[in-house]
């Protein structure tokens, strides 16, 4: 099963303190903007989303079919096969992409401490 890009995505409730906070660790900015409340941040390979206001908690990002420089990679599961799969292994889903569609889709999964992992394919 590949995955993906893989992310944080960090809840902030002040986006430019934690902007200046992760510029601190070496990451600068790579995607978003402060005018949308999220920025992604990216050092090597390592890559954080920070968003103010969107949502609760921290969540685990995948994204089929990008590499961690959003460039498309030219083989992937696409991420209604990967829910097919977990499903066939009894992981519950939180939300579903819509089987019957391709293209752009996501669906969430909680690991068993409570973790949200979003599943988010861009194309």
């Amino acid at each position: 099963m590949q995955l993906g890009a893989f992310s944080i995505s960090l809840s902030v409730s002040d986006i430019q303190a934690s902007k200046e906070f992760y510029e601190n660790l070496g990451f600068s900015v790579f995607a978003g903007g402060m005018d949308q409340n999220y920025l992604i941040m990216k050092n090597g390979n390592a890559l954080i989303g920070l968003f103010e206001g969107m949502f609760e908690g921290n969540i685990l990002t995948f994204n089929p079919g990008w590499d961690e420089n959003a460039q498309n990679i030219e083989t992937f599961d696409d991420v209604r096969e990967i829910q097919k799969q977990l499903k066939t292994k009894g992981i519950g889903l939180e939300n579903e992409a819509d089987e019957n569609t391709s293209g752009p889709s996501s669906f969430m999964i909680t690991d068993p401490d409570g973790n949200i992992i979003l599943i988010d394919q861009h194309r």
